[in-house]
């Protein structure tokens, strides 16, 4: 089951990144009102909530990923930074089925916390269509 579910993670991350790829350059400063992010915000913001658990939950895995300002972002840097932290969270899923299940800062276990995140991410790439 744990390489179905890193398999499934995979699968999640690769559609975001074909969703960015899609978005043309010029559309990232879009936003559907004054008080939402961008689109190349909520690209920026769903990278930095998976810094955020990979902080919490396997901090050796934050080495080489840094925090994206939505503001300041172009496609090329965000796909490299999605890229990267989709392997970190990836692996940090594998670790957790090999640690029985638990993700450390997350309850009840992996499963629920890929259900998660693909739902939180989700929710976003909606704002982006």
């Amino acid at each position: 089951m744990g390489d179905q579910l890193a398999e499934t993670w995979a699968i999640h991350d690769r559609v975001n990144l074909y969703l960015l790829r899609a978005v043309p350059a010029d559309a990232l400063g879009a936003t559907i009102g004054p008080k939402f992010r961008t689109v190349g915000g909520l690209f920026a913001h769903v990278h930095n909530v998976r810094l955020m658990w990979l902080k919490s939950a396997a901090p050796d895995l934050l080495d080489g990923l840094a925090k994206v300002e939505g503001a300041d972002a172009d496609k090329a840097g965000l796909e490299a930074a999605l890229t990267a932290s989709g392997r970190a969270v990836g692996e940090l899923v594998r670790r957790a089925v090999a640690a029985g299940g638990k993700v450390k800062g997350f309850k009840p276990h992996v499963v629920a916390f890929v259900g998660y995140l693909i739902a939180h991410e989700s929710h976003h790439r909606g704002q982006v269509g």
